[in-house]
């Protein structure tokens, strides 16, 4: 771990970021990187160049990518990889962590969140505000788990999903990579197509 973090992406998603890192009291400095010239700062911590230039700081600092779009945080963290960058996991405080959780590289898991025991997290996923996952779950790479969903038992979450605010997935549910979740669905079966799904109970509309 080094004495410095870096945060590519200063937006809304990154400020939340930020905010945990600053609670983890782990790093002396933290800073942004931005493609947007017109921010200078965020959160009261400097922008002090653009994504392209991360490499420079290879050696002197920890990265996160703080990206919302899951595909665009993949292609970056991945790159970030293969060129050695030190990539870290943020926890937030107030989280709470069951026994045997594995928490892959670059995954963030904010304020209010419950991960229950045996559960599995791939990298560079988002568990966001007040999310509850429970025992046995698996969320593969690079989804988005948002505000108050709810996950039972034993669900799987296939890679570059996004579950949407206040969702509810029922037990022994598998979610196929691939798909979207509107907010407030309800999941009660497998969904095994990639696409779009809203509803109560959960049907495809795209």
């Amino acid at each position: 771990m080094k004495d410095k973090l870096i945060i590519i992406g200063a937006s809304g998603h990154g400020k939340v970021v930020a905010d945990i890192a600053i609670k983890m009291n782990k790093w002396q400095s933290i800073a942004f990187l931005d493609d947007d010239e017109s921010i200078k700062a965020s959160m009261g911590l400097e922008v002090i160049c653009k994504t392209a230039d991360a490499f420079t700081y290879k050696d002197e600092a920890d990265f996160f990518v703080a990206i919302g779009s899951n595909a665009t945080r993949e292609k970056i963290q991945e790159n970030l990889i293969v060129e050695g960058l030190n990539v870290v996991s943020l926890i937030h405080p107030s989280s709470v962590i069951g026994t045997d959780v594995e928490i892959g590289i670059g995954s963030v898991v904010m304020a209010g969140v419950v991960i229950n025991s045996s559960t599995r997290i791939g990298k560079g996923c988002i568990i966001n505000t007040s999310s509850s996952i429970d025992h046995d779950n698996v969320i593969e790479e690079y989804v988005h788990i948002s505000p108050g969903v709810s996950l039972a038992g034993t669900v799987k979450i296939g890679r570059l999903n996004w579950i949407g605010i206040g969702s509810v997935i029922s037990n022994n549910v598998n979610i196929c990579s691939g798909c979207k979740v509107g907010a407030g669905t309800v999941v009660v079966k497998d969904i095994t197509e990639p696409g779009t799904y809203v509803g109560v109970p959960v049907r495809k509309i795209d």
